[in-house]
């Protein structure tokens, strides 16, 4: 029987590593999905597949389509597609850096890295301007619920948020807690939040139907720059568009403030395939037993 790809449900790592594949023209597809099978465990390694090596193969993963760009008044969502998405997981940079590069390896034949970006746990599980982050995160069968399907796939998105510092830095402390709606001193709401707060515009059961994700995010360094990687599993992606939406002010013209600080420069859907036997199953899109 096919079960979840574990890492997605358990608690955060202390590092990350994420790397974000294209496909060479003309490769053999099946062969480099082949391959993954053997090289990712679904615990310590989380794998997404995007629709380009699907479409490849003829296939299709019900519920998988591509990630819409977005605009709303000042904000412009982008989508960068990629083939594959490896979430490495660990304690250890030096590990994930030789475990990143035994996979790119690997896949190369197949799959050709395109990004590699290193995640951390900060400050207990703090953004990097300080917030607690996924504070409304489901738990539990709650949990298992909405971020996994009945077969034991799941979804993925995925967005690299950069921050501006000097912008959030110059706010007083008071205009930053309206942009997020909670207190940075003891993660309380706040009960006169303005209505462009991202705790109102994100409030997952405000929706109808309900949206709730699975938040995965840690924060991201590279150089000069970094931010946020925004990791959401779902047992589909319409919750996470529903959310997106309204923060782009498509629902009703109200941006989220937290655009004020910080955007996406990537995104991406990618469908996560349950594993069988300690092994990706991915019989839908190979056409094995």
């Amino acid at each position: 029987m096919s079960q979840a790809q574990a890492g997605i449900l358990l608690p955060l790592p202390p590092l990350s590593r994420y790397l974000a594949f294209s496909l060479e023209p003309g490769s053999d597809v099946a062969a480099g999905l082949t391959a993954l099978q053997g090289l990712v465990d679904g615990e310590h390694s989380v794998a997404g597949i995007g629709l380009a090596p699907i479409s490849a193969l003829g296939r299709k993963v019900a519920g998988l389509k591509p990630f819409p760009p977005l605009a709303g008044p000042g904000v412009d969502i982008p989508s960068t597609p990629v083939a594959l998405w490896l979430w490495l997981r660990g304690d250890d940079r030096g590990e994930l850096l030789h475990r990143a590069r035994h996979l790119e390896a690997a896949l190369a034949p197949v799959f050709r890295l395109e990004e590699s970006i290193d995640g951390f746990k900060h400050d207990g599980g703090r953004d990097l301007t300080g917030y607690e982050d996924g504070t409304e995160n489901p738990e539990g069968e709650e949990a298992l619920g909405a971020a996994i399907a009945a077969d034991g796939s799941s979804f993925v998105a995925v967005q690299r948020w950069v921050h501006n510092f000097q912008h959030f830095e110059a706010m007083q402390p008071e205009e930053r807690d309206d942009c997020i709606g909670r207190r940075r001193s003891d993660n309380e709401e706040l009960d006169d939040a303005p209505e462009s707060a991202h705790v109102k515009r994100t409030a997952q059961e405000s929706f109808s139907p309900e949206a709730f994700v699975l938040r995965r995010s840690m924060p991201w360094v590279e150089g000069r720059d970094a931010g946020l990687m925004f990791v959401a599993f779902g047992h589909s992606v319409d919750a996470f568009q529903a959310q997106m939406r309204r923060m782009v002010g498509l629902e009703d013209g109200i941006v989220d403030a937290l655009f004020r600080f910080t955007r996406p420069v990537t995104g991406t859907y990618l469908w996560c395939p349950p594993v069988k036997d300690r092994r990706l199953d991915l019989a839908v899109v190979l056409g094995k037993a």
